[in-house]
């Protein structure tokens, strides 16, 4: 990547070295080029060579710099070559990220919206079973252990559905309304399956109410610059006839749900009669299901409220640790390859909504849950690699110099870096059939 000497590792704010890599330094300066109108991405790689030099001759090539330090380098650099406005734009981005981080430190602190005492487990189940790294789970490939893993991270997630439906029966005096929620492909529809089934065997009568029938027609969600449409917000559903419909099934009232038609994006209102049967439970699985509006007209004490999301605990060499969002976004491109006839590209340059409503709608309720459940399974990076992996290196090549597509770009590069010595799966035969990941790669024993 660079050539001649130059810097082996930085510090992150954490206080802990990784890598150093120039590349992120010249996508940073080309996002500060482009907001001010140069849209020039080797301009941007050769002032990233000239910063490089300016930390070799600073800090030499075995004492790593800290972030801030590289950052005021890139400032000096960038005046010193001429390009003023392109510094003073890359001091309010830094600026900008510098405020962000605060932000989400208070909001961290006051909604808990990390569950730090969840993670700590996870790491702790992952540390004992060998899987824990890329380096480790390599070496559990190599010794043919891999089977062993895919059956033990199989029990430990049907053990928190048991879990689950026990806190479930232990309140089935009073809840009408189960709602199963989470971010995008952390997989709700297996686990709202799953616990029904053991629900359904306790005696609990369930009825689903189907959300996606809600949603408003797609000529009344924006479009962008590239003609996507915007449709992950909660405000692309029907909230209002949503509680309305909820608060009638629950006091015994038949309603006329909607259809939506997702080939043509219209809906047909009116379209199916529901009603609650006397003495069951209303199961709703939806991204929103904690987004107040959505549910406002039933009592929180009626309401069993399950958040799902892919709390992987997977470490690079370094100790860069593999992102949630990242694990959800593979899964969500291989589905949607074969269920919904959409190529990866299509769903790695659309993540950006995905990303964007989780962060605004969903993830900021966590602390409302009732009851987390992780739905990473440590032997899913194996498997998911073997079936998208050769996506990813055109797409860093595709997007590295397109200004509008700067987040695929570096969201297919850190995949690729991640995922680049991780041994993968040769066979995904010996997934169970009600594995959770069949939801995505296909084969399950459910229908979704």
């Amino acid at each position: 990547m660079q050539d001649g000497a130059t810097i082996k590792n930085i510090i992150k704010r954490q206080g802990n070295l990784v890598a150093y890599d120039r590349d992120r330094i010249s996508t940073a300066i080309f996002r500060a080029l482009v907001s001010t109108g140069t849209k020039d991405r080797d301009l941007a790689e050769r002032l990233g060579a000239r910063v490089e030099q300016a930390l070799v001759a600073a800090y030499g090539t075995h004492t790593p710099p800290s972030i801030e330090e590289i950052q005021d380098i890139v400032e000096e650099t960038l005046f010193e070559a001429g390009y003023a406005d392109t510094a003073r734009a890359y001091q309010d981005y830094r600026h900008a990220r510098a405020q962000a981080r605060s932000m989400r430190a208070c909001n961290f602190e006051v909604t808990d919206n990390i569950p730090y005492k969840k993670i700590y487990e996870v790491l702790c189940w992952n540390m004992a079973h060998e899987c824990d790294s890329v380096p480790a789970l390599n070496r559990l490939i190599e010794r043919g252990d891999f089977i062993n893993l895919m059956r033990a991270a199989d029990r430990r997630y049907d053990e928190e559905i048991d879990a689950a439906a026990e806190v479930v029966l232990a309140r089935s005096d009073r809840l009408r309304l189960i709602i199963v929620a989470g971010p995008s492909s952390s997989g709700k529809t297996t686990t709202t399956i799953k616990l029904a089934e053991r629900l359904r065997k306790s005696g609990i009568g369930l009825q689903t109410i189907n959300v996606d029938n809600y949603f408003f027609e797609l000529e009344r969600h924006p479009r962008d610059e590239f003609g996507d449409y915007d449709y992950e917000s909660p405000q692309a559903l029907d909230l209002p006839l949503i509680d309305l419909h909820l608060a009638q099934l629950l006091d015994g009232r038949t309603v006329m749900t909607p259809h939506y038609d997702f080939k043509t994006g219209r809906r047909h209102l009116a379209a199916h009669a529901l009603k609650l049967e006397p003495g069951n439970m209303l199961l709703l699985d939806s991204l929103h299901g904690l987004y107040g509006p959505m549910t406002a007209s039933v009592a929180d004490e009626q309401k069993f409220r399950l958040y799902i999301e892919t709390l992987g605990q997977l470490r690079a060499a370094d100790g860069q640790f593999m992102r949630w969002a990242d694990n959800r976004l593979m899964r969500r491109m291989i589905r949607d390859s074969w269920h919904r006839n959409s190529q990866p590209e299509a769903t790695l340059t659309h993540w950006r909504y995905v990303r964007r409503s989780e962060l605004t709608n969903i993830i900021p309720y966590i602390g409302n849950a009732d009851f987390l459940v992780n739905s990473a399974l440590p032997y899913e990076m194996p498997v998911l690699k073997g079936r998208i992996f050769d996506f990813f290196e055109p797409a860093i090549a595709k997007y590295r110099a397109d200004p509008g597509r700067q987040d695929a770009y570096i969201r297919a590069r850190r995949i690729n870096d991640f995922l680049l010595p991780l041994t993968p799966a040769a066979d995904a035969g010996c997934l169970a059939p009600d594995s959770l990941l069949r939801e995505f790669v296909g084969g399950s024993c459910y229908e979704y």
